[in-house]
């Protein structure tokens, strides 16, 4: 059976959300200075609590993972998305939005990115399909 193409669009789209993903881990592991602990302190020294340096971990790791394979790739852009706008309202109060001085612009990208993943599903050759929504099923009938 031939792929369709938007479900190829969307294999696409997953690996280059899960390259990404593996860009950051790498930066965070091996690039940065002082490594993963400079930036998980680096998060708690600005006021955030423990759990937003893990959970922005998890939602990195999961879309390391998961997004290139096609497991459950709906609910893993899903699961990212809050951490993108997060870091979208972090740069936008530090430095405006512009992608230029390091602001929201990108955060924002990355997050309308992820929200189509989400809208669009798993695409083609997934390994473990989500569950499609009921609105969606509506939707592709009419």
């Amino acid at each position: 059976m031939r792929a369709r193409c938007p479900d190829l669009a969307l294999l696409g789209l997953r690996c280059l959300l899960g390259s990404l993903f593996i860009a950051h881990l790498y930066w965070k592991v091996a690039i940065l200075p002082g490594s993963l602990n400079a930036w998980w302190s680096g998060l708690e020294s600005q006021g955030y609590p423990v759990i937003v340096p893990a959970y922005v971990l998890s939602a990195e790791l999961a879309g390391a993972l998961l997004l290139i394979p096609g497991v459950l790739a709906r609910y893993v852009a899903l699961y990212a998305l809050p951490m993108m706008l997060g870091a979208a309202q972090f740069w936008l109060v530090r430095t405006g939005f512009y992608f230029t001085r390091a602001g929201a612009e990108l955060p924002l990208v990355w997050a309308a990115l992820l929200g189509i993943q989400a809208m669009g599903g798993d695409g083609a050759y997934a390994m473990v399909r989500s569950r499609v929504p009921t609105w969606a099923r509506a939707t592709a009938k009419g």
